[in-house]
């Protein structure tokens, strides 16, 4: 069979396989939909915890975005792992101990006001929303590259999908959903992987291939890489941070901090019996996600080096790579960057004229480099590649059967689909739980909030099709923003809930409130919007990325320190919690059993 027969094949079936489990896990009440119940084993609640956690950016960006970036890429490694044990660590076994079923819950109870439950909830929202944009879209890029239709039809078919098993199986069906689809992913992830590690250093294992021996030379495979890229005028792969070290610093700590407040990660921890179960839960999670994100960064090394190699073929040998005869001439160019081509995610743009392709870095600051460059008659470098195909090609770049192809392409849409999932529920809770039955309708039935939160999700899956549809400019193409905005605005309040028991209701929606406008703001004015002031424009925040060098993706890390302070400043001037509300803070951190302190 063709590669599009063996695709379609292998997605439909992925796909059948997600929909027959959702008609068997549908969920017939509010605890099976919000919680599947409280009754998840914990080695599947880990495998459902690593697909509902590792999302497309996990599965197509981050090797991308670590190819390209080299060592400045650790910073997704570090912040996304870091940020998970920080989770299982301090948040989880006590959340799950509170007893309740979603984050503004908490936040609502904790603070004993309906005014932090509702804050909360916009909070989530902004952050959910944020990231759910990323997970259509990366639904969009799979579909229109591997099954022949527009990136359109594909985020359609993706909400049709994800309205089967999320809507009528909710948490329940969510959960056996993302079981399938971590198996689907995973073996997606590393079967190409150890193919790739084979071919280049003989080694089956991606994580040691790394560090073994090239086949073709003889030298190891990172000190080839970083010759090859520093002889193309790029920035050496193994020692070049993520811009400034300030910056690289608070990137990691927002990421970090950030996945710790993710609201769609922490809602897995109260699907579980106890508050064991709870810390066991996130142990298996752990290895579950280690095992793609071990893989990662071999796989963006080994895919960058695959590239430069079918491009320049004197890569490979170490001989003149500015030699004509050693680009690939644009006629000879392999049928995988045809396909690519037409996706508008790889671009050729013959600016000398030759018929051959020049891949380099035309902007470095190396001028013995730019002149062999131009001595060579380079007029700049011609192709361009979004970091997003990496991992989805890098089977085709490396000549793999079309089996793992398809593969890969299932791995993908099995990852955005499951954090999709995860997400569209936690906005679909925030809604149906905390704002319909929280704050305006008390006295809702069982029933009908059951239907409130069905009708809530597919409202969340119409949104998120739209904004997959039409990204709006500052969310297109990173889901870090949510990563910093959850950090700047739930994390914080979440910490102080559990550790300070004199942190009051005051404190927290101020330290909300201040967290999410101050990320806000530095996302949308770090480019220096202008206001009007008598007759002259003033930059809002000194131009781009104005406040000492830190990115608008890195901000979240600012945003957490102003919640925080102010959150402490205001506590202190207002009045302190109730008594009982102390006395509950130090009873969710004693070693009883989950809901203990709430009668749970």
């Amino acid at each position: 069979m063709d590669l599009q027969t063996i695709t379609y094949v292998i997605v439909g079936l992925s796909f059948a396989l997600y929909l027959g489990i959702a008609f068997w896990a549908r969920a017939g009440s509010t605890g099976e939909f919000y919680v599947a119940g409280g009754g998840v084993h914990p080695v599947a609640n880990g495998m459902a915890t690593a697909a509902d956690w590792m999302s497309a950016a996990s599965f197509i960006s981050m090797a991308g975005l670590i190819s390209n970036m080299g060592y400045g890429g650790s910073v997704f490694l570090m912040g996304w792992t870091g940020g998970y044990v920080l989770l299982a660590m301090l948040l989880a076994p006590y959340l799950r101990k509170f007893g309740k079923f979603t984050v503004p819950q908490f936040i609502g109870d904790r603070y004993y006001s309906n005014t932090a439950r509702t804050v909360a909830v916009i909070c989530l929202l902004v952050a959910s929303i944020t990231y759910v944009i990323g997970q259509m879209t990366g639904v969009g890029v799979a579909f229109s590259r591997f099954l022949g239709v527009s990136a359109e039809v594909g985020i359609y078919v993706g909400m049709g999908i994800v309205f089967m098993y999320a809507v009528f199986g909710g948490m329940k069906g969510i959960t056996y959903t993302q079981i399938a689809q971590y198996i689907v992913l995973i073996f997606a992830y590393t079967i190409p992987a150890i193919f790739i590690s084979l071919n280049l250093t003989g080694n089956p294992l991606p994580q040691l291939g790394l560090g073994s021996d090239m086949l073709a030379n003889g030298q190891p495979m990172l000190a080839t890489l970083d010759k090859v890229v520093t002889d193309l005028g790029f920035s050496s792969y193994t020692t070049t941070p993520a811009g400034s070290y300030l910056n690289t610093f608070f990137y990691t700590i927002s990421l970090m901090i950030g996945t710790a407040g993710l609201p769609h990660v922490i809602i897995r921890f109260f699907t579980v019996p106890t508050v064991k179960d709870a810390r066991s839960s996130a142990g298996w999670a752990l290895v579950f996600i280690a095992i793609l994100y071990t893989t990662a960064p071999a796989v963006g090394a080994m895919a960058r080096y695959n590239l430069h190699a079918t491009v320049n073929t004197n890569v490979v040998t170490g001989g003149d790579l500015f030699a004509p005869e050693a680009q690939l001439p644009n006629d000879q160019k392999p049928a995988w960057m045809g396909r690519w081509e037409s996706t508008g995610l790889l671009k050729f743009d013959d600016k000398n004229g030759d018929g051959r392709i020049q891949y380099y870095n035309d902007a470095s600051k190396n001028p013995e480099f730019l002149a062999k460059a131009e001595a060579a008659g380079w007029k700049g470098s011609e192709m361009t590649v979004n970091a997003d195909i990496m991992v989805l090609a890098n089977p085709e770049i490396a000549l793999l059967p079309n089996w793992v192809i398809a593969l890969v392409a299932a791995g993908g849409l099995a990852a955005a689909l499951s954090t999709a999932a995860g997400l569209l529920l936690a906005i679909s809770s925030a809604v149906s739980h905390d704002l319909i039955k929280g704050v305006f309708n008390p006295g809702i039935s069982e029933k009908n909030e059951l239907l409130a939160g069905k009708i809530s999700m597919a409202g969340a899956i119409v949104l998120a099709g739209y904004l997959g549809l039409n990204p709006p400019g500052f969310a297109a193409g990173t889901v870090a923003l949510a990563f910093g905005i959850a950090a700047s605005s739930l994390f914080p309040v979440i910490m102080m809930g559990i550790f300070s028991k004199k942190m009051n209701s005051t404190g927290a929606i101020v330290g909300m409130l201040t967290g999410l406008s101050v990320t806000l703001f530095y996302v949308f004015a770090h480019k220096g919007i202008l206001f009007i002031k008598g007759t002259e424009y003033v930059e809002l925040v000194g131009g781009t990325n104005g406040f000492f060098g830190i990115t608008p993706e890195a901000f979240g890390t600012v945003g957490a320190i102003a919640n925080f302070l102010i959150a402490y400043a205001v506590s202190k001037v207002t009045a302190p919690p109730p008594e009982h509300i102390q006395h509950l803070v130090e009873d969710v951190r004693t070693p009883r059993g989950a809901g203990v302190a709430t009668g749970h």
